[in-house]
């Protein structure tokens, strides 16, 4: 590995917890080490580490050294066969990376199961999942008048293709291949470009007869799905690892994942904090990091029986009724969730997306 490449890895220990988000994701590696002035490796720490972290109540701010791993594993540089030795050990111990150190415990190199496999993973190749994928696609798309005057929400172009496309391809590169859509406004048009297009997935279709919300659709699915499955909003795209997502809400045993999207809230005024009536102190134009909810979900299939058939329900109402009798978590990302649901906001994903994807 390049000095470079090694060097975006590595963060000091008084790195925050914000700081180290955002360097997994500009890296799209999953793990960071975590060493002192001298670059002597004192933990590590990966995403998921972070995620727990801050499900457990850590702030965005907190030092990284407060969540990584002191113990870890490494390999000395003066092993005779370095590679086959990295490559024996991340069969024996399933991991991706291993870092080499000197005498002196200073990290000089880090391999990956890419250098020697390829951009193969330890893991078996992706199987295709039998979980299937909801795509809420019923709503009228009001925010994004006078477009959806003419085409309904789900079919609005990013580039040269439809929304949904852009998610279905998204999901099946996981291997998740079986979508339903719920339906009503503009119906046929969907209808028809879910027929004439020769995906390699099975779609299925629920029509709803009055307008059910952003929850209630999923009641006319209560004979269809029986097992863990993902629901997503038509106007929520994410570049996230959806199998990640998948394995996190099962590790936890939760009857709900919500994907929540790291965000900076920036005041652009002095703020004023007060205490026994009297002022404080001002803060100048303070930015608070906030989570929000991306509109994409894993649910346990009972959940559809707390959704009464034929009424009107947002899927708010859903999660505070789910959040009085069971347990529901957040799988935090820092990035790479797109909403289009307003027209600022498709515009800068239609020009944040351009040349990729085949958009």
């Amino acid at each position: 590995m390049n000095k470079d490449k090694l060097n975006s890895l590595l963060i000091l220990s008084d790195t925050t917890i914000k700081q180290a988000m955002q360097k997994l994701s500009d890296t799209q590696e999953r793990i960071l080490f975590v060493v002192d002035k001298n670059e002597k490796l004192l933990g590590t720490v990966m995403d998921g580490d972070i995620r727990r972290a801050l499900i457990n109540g850590f702030k965005f701010d907190d030092n990284v050294s407060t969540v990584m791993h002191k113990s870890f594993i490494f390999v000395d540089r003066d092993v005779s066969d370095i590679e086959g030795y990295s490559k024996k050990l991340m069969l024996e111990k399933k991991i991706e990376q291993i870092p080499v150190l000197d005498e002196e415990g200073i990290i000089k190199d880090v391999i990956l199961w890419t250098d020697i496999i390829g951009e193969g993973k330890p893991a078996e190749p992706a199987n295709l999942s039998e979980t299937p994928v909801v795509i809420m696609a019923g709503g009228r798309g009001t925010r994004l008048d006078p477009f959806t005057r003419i085409l309904p929400k789900p079919l609005i172009p990013i580039g040269n293709k439809p929304v949904i496309e852009i998610i279905m391809e998204r999901f099946y590169k996981y291997g998740f291949y079986k979508f339903f859509y719920t339906l009503n406004y503009k119906k046929e048009y969907l209808k028809l470009f879910l027929m004439e297009n020769k995906f390699p997935y099975t779609v299925g279709v629920v029509e709803e007869d009055d307008f059910l919300g952003t929850a209630g659709g999923l009641a006319l699915l209560k004979d269809k799905i029986k097992e863990t499955f993902f629901v997503v909003n038509c106007d929520s795209l994410l570049d996230v690892n959806f199998d990640d997502i998948l394995k996190w809400h099962k590790e936890h045993k939760t009857a709900m994942t919500i994907v929540g999207c790291h965000n900076e809230v920036k005041i652009p005024f002095g703020v004023l904090q007060l205490s026994d009536g009297k002022l404080a102190k001002i803060v100048e134009k303070p930015v608070h990091d906030i989570i929000i909810n991306t509109g994409v979900y894993v649910i346990e299939p009972h959940i559809i029986s707390y959704i009464p058939e034929g009424r009107h329900m947002d899927m708010n109402e859903l999660i505070e009724t789910v959040i009085e009798k069971e347990k529901v978590s957040v799988y935090p990302i820092y990035k790479g969730w797109f909403d289009i649901g307003q027209w600022e906001e498709y515009k800068k994903t239609v020009e944040k997306l351009q040349g990729t994807e085949g958009i």
